[in-house]
C-alpha cells in the first residue's frame, strides 16, 4: 500500500469555486459520502472548461474523457457546510491532462480531500485520441503547477 500524499494548501492551486453541500450528500455516518467528492471533481473541471468556452456539452467535436481518478481524504465534511473546490493542472501531455483538485472547507487552509483527475482528449464520434487544441493547451498551461 502506498503512503498517503502530503496534504496540500491553497497555494498549491490556481482557481477556486464555491460548492454548497446538499442534504442528500450525507450518508448514514453523518458525513458527505466519498462518491460525492468525485461529483465535485467533475464540477470543478467541467465548469472551468465550459466557462472558458472550451466545452459545449452538446456540440464540442473534441472532448475530454476521464481515464483515471484518485482521491485522498483528510477530514470529514457534512451538510450544510459549503466547500471550495480548487483546481490546477498537474501534468500536461500531448492528448491528456491531469488536473490537481482540492476540496477545502470554506476558508480552510489545508485540503479536506484532494485528488487527481485525468482527461484524454478524443474526437467525440470515433473517440480516437487527438492533440489538445492550442488555445485550450495555453489555458491549461496558465493554471499549471507541474
Amino acid at each position: 500500500m502506498s503512503e498517503k500524499p502530503v496534504r496540500l494548501g491553497r497555494a498549491d492551486f490556481r482557481l477556486f469555486r464555491t460548492i454548497p453541500t446538499r442534504w442528500a450528500d450525507n450518508d448514514v455516518f453523518g458525513h458527505v459520502n466519498n462518491v460525492i467528492y468525485y461529483n465535485w471533481f467533475d464540477t470543478v473541471v467541467n465548469a472551468w472548461l465550459i466557462e472558458q468556452g472550451f466545452l459545449d456539452v452538446k456540440d464540442s467535436r473534441i472532448v475530454g474523457l476521464v481515464v483515471g481518478t484518485r482521491c485522498d481524504y483528510f477530514e470529514s465534511v457534512a451538510f450544510p457546510e459549503v466547500v471550495e473546490g480548487a483546481l490546477a493542472v498537474e501534468k500536461l501531455g500531448r492528448s491528456s491532462v491531469t488536473y490537481r483538485i482540492g476540496i477545502f472547507r470554506q476558508g480552510g487552509q489545508l485540503t479536506a480531500a484532494q485528488g487527481l483527475f485525468t482527461h484524454v482528449y478524443v474526437e467525440r464520434g470515433p473517440q480516437t485520441p487527438v492533440p489538445i487544441p492550442a488555445k485550450l493547451r495555453a489555458a491549461m498551461a496558465e493554471i499549471g503547477v507541474g
